[in-house]
């Protein structure tokens, strides 16, 4: 890939990228509550070798987060100390692989090509990833998504590799060996990034199913077998450490985080999301709601006018409310409550909270301003109004919102030119799976989707290929 042409890209591409990152990182750093769990977790691990939290006092072990990100931010600890600056500049350089390894996935989806194109394709996606704002911005906070987005893009880069995703080329024993090679060490970069996000196998469900509807014949059936027995074997090794530590320090075997990131005994208010999922959409709305749980009020002129569908179940909803601001937090029985209320609500319009809800939050996720990091409201509605009270503030909304649109499109209208080629369709698989099960969780947050952006790109960087190889390149698969 690193052609004499790519080269001379790759250095200003890097460079540029690096001069972005440390710009947010100099004048937007930002922490999130999640960022004080990770830094505890890992002082405790590498000062005290125990991976918890302090509890009445004691240290105790915990399995509420998983441990890649903790393990990261040890390692940087222990060679840089305890100070954010340093965990910033190494997720700096980190994003930055990401974008090689994002300008990878697009030279090997561009194959066929002549080797010019294929260099310019790989360029663009370098340039497209290196001055990416939305990525760039999660360098300056201590979270998991830019690891998360490495471990993805290293995954999908190993997965689209001819060798293992075009079955009809394994023709001998030592195709097979090399395929093999493909599908262990794709699950292994899966497995590494479970650790980080407990969601990342969906990156396996979306090649599984690529691949068995691709070659679904009966005559590929071993081949299939293999492939996903293999892909399972690399998920699962870096896995069974942290499952075997969960069985000797808490006497139980977990594989994954788990999905609220409680602790083992925890009461949790699924009630109360499942009704939070026949209505919200919008992010800020977990502000309002969902994350005032278990202690902060939450008042009910905040409830918009869709999350009810009649006077009475306007009243119905504010006493409930009204019980759980005077309750120490939220008990079983306002739970139970709340989840009847859900389930009379789904009953009643079962497309909505099961079609429309969903469509309005991938939609949500995906066309955002991307402004959480940033010191900006986002508040863009009526446009004169947010104009005239702060116009670099709309000026700056306004921009992200269309560049985050013109991202997508670019990524669609690529997706669409090369709808043959496999390894864009399982791209954009991986994407679907990813997005579909995003909108099942309790809040819609747009970060989700981060790391499906160098992804995106790299199929988005397809429009730079020669207008007279467009039309061959339709039917040619990777190589």
């Amino acid at each position: 890939m690193f052609t004499r042409t790519l080269a001379k890209h790759l250095a200003p591409a890097l460079l540029a990228g690096l001069a972005l990152r440390l710009f947010f990182i100099l004048h937007f750093p930002f922490y999130s509550g999640d960022t004080a769990y990770y830094e505890e977790l890992a002082r405790n691990w590498l000062y005290h070798d125990v991976y918890g939290f302090y509890s009445h006092g004691q240290l105790v072990p915990s399995d509420a987060r998983g441990p890649g990100y903790p393990a990261f931010l040890a390692g940087i600890y222990f060679l840089a100390g305890t100070g954010r600056k340093a965990v910033m500049l190494a997720q700096a350089f980190l994003d930055l692989a990401t974008c090689v390894l994002a300008a990878g996935i697009a030279n090997r989806l561009a194959a066929g090509a002549p080797d010019a194109t294929r260099t310019g394709v790989a360029a663009a996606a370098l340039w497209l990833t290196a001055l990416c704002p939305f990525t760039a911005n999660y360098a300056a906070v201590p979270l998991t998504e830019v690891l998360a987005t490495f471990f993805t893009t290293l995954a999908l880069l190993i997965f689209v590799s001819p060798a293992g995703m075009e079955f009809d080329a394994i023709v001998s024993d030592r195709d097979l060996r090399r395929a093999t090679k493909i599908w262990f060490a794709g699950g292994l970069v899966v497995g590494l990034g479970t650790l980080v996000r407990p969601e990342t196998p969906l990156l396996f469900v979306a090649v599984l199913i690529f691949l068995w509807l691709r070659y679904r014949r009966p005559a590929n059936w071993k081949k299939l077998t293999l492939a996903t027995l293999w892909m399972i074997v690399g998920l699962l090794l870096p896995l069974a450490s942290w499952a075997a530590r969960n069985a000797v320090s808490l006497g139980r075997v977990q594989f994954l985080a788990p999905r609220y990131a409680e602790t083992y005994g925890d009461v949790l208010p699924t009630g109360f999301y499942s009704w939070t999922k026949t209505w919200m959409f919008r992010f800020r709305d977990a502000y309002l709601f969902t994350w005032k749980l278990p202690s902060q009020s939450i008042d009910v002129k905040n409830l918009p006018s869709y999350a009810v569908d009649s006077p009475e179940e306007l009243a119905r909803v504010a006493s409930l409310l009204e019980r759980y601001n005077r309750a120490p937090g939220m008990t079983r029985q306002l739970d139970f409550e709340f989840a009847r209320l859900a389930r009379e609500r789904a009953k009643r319009h079962p497309i909505r909270t099961y079609f429309w809800i969903p469509v309005e939050r991938a939609a949500s996720m995906w066309f955002t301003p991307r402004i959480t990091l940033l010191p900006f409201s986002g508040r863009f509605w009526p446009l004169a109004e947010s104009y005239h009270y702060n116009p670099a503030e709309f000026e700056v909304t306004l921009g992200l919102t269309l560049l985050n649109v013109l991202y997508v499109a670019m990524g669609l209208a690529a997706a669409w030119f090369w709808r043959t080629n496999p390894g864009v369709l399982l791209i954009v698989a991986f994407i679907a799976v990813r997005t579909a099960f995003l909108t099942q969780l309790q809040t819609c947050e747009p970060r989700y989707v981060l790391v499906c952006f160098p992804a995106l790109l790299a199929v988005a960087a397809q429009l730079w290929r020669h207008s007279q190889t467009r039309g061959n390149d339709r039917e040619i698969v990777i190589s």
